[in-house]
């Protein structure tokens, strides 16, 4: 469970810091380019339209250097996350039979995933998911393996689970696997 709580909360901060850069850099831009307009003219002979927008650009990049050195880094950092993802990857993909009738059995046919106020969903399970997804390093194990309807899987998609969403998921199968059963849910390859 910690594990999948430095991984969520890194992969969040990751996205907040994407977007709240990519705002930074609009923002710069936008007021560097007000700012030059807004500037008085002395009257000059009129200039071609490139002199207008060279004048009018003239900060622009100064203003955007800072955030465009941060994005760098950060497509740096994602990069290197994404290429240990794919190293962690589990050579096998798909779950054996056995592994899907223990699973399916375990959850008794019906879906794991959550719905609204997050109950369980009560539709069939069709599909045995990778609760930590695989393209993201997620084991191909029985300890991986949720039971999900063909609409919770696609709408989970590759997504990284909150940590509330493990427990969650936990809490409820304590109410319909039999006591002594293992509840844990989510397993990742280790680095080669």
């Amino acid at each position: 469970m910690l594990e999948l709580k430095r991984i969520y909360w890194t992969r969040q901060l990751l996205q907040m810091a994407t977007v709240a850069l990519t705002i930074w850099i609009f923002a710069a831009a936008f007021l560097a380019v007000r700012a030059n307009t807004l500037k008085p003219s002395v009257s000059q002979p009129a200039t071609p339209v490139t002199g207008i927008f060279s004048q009018m650009f003239d900060g622009v990049l100064p203003a955007v250097a800072l955030p465009g050195v941060l994005v760098v880094v950060l497509i740096v950092t994602v990069r290197v996350i994404q290429s240990r993802d794919v190293r962690r990857q589990d050579p096998v993909r798909r779950f054996t039979r056995q592994q899907r009738r223990e699973g399916m059995a375990r959850a008794g046919g019906q879906c794991e995933m959550e719905v609204g106020f997050s109950r369980r969903c009560p539709r069939p399970a069709e599909h045995g998911d990778h609760f930590y997804p695989w393209s993201k390093g997620g084991s191909t194990s029985l300890l991986s393996f949720v039971a999900a309807c063909s609409r919770c899987n696609r709408a989970k998609g590759a997504q990284v689970p909150s940590p509330g969403q493990q427990a969650r998921l936990e809490r409820r199968r304590r109410t319909y696997v039999p006591l002594g059963r293992a509840v844990a849910v989510g397993e990742r390859q280790p680095l080669p």
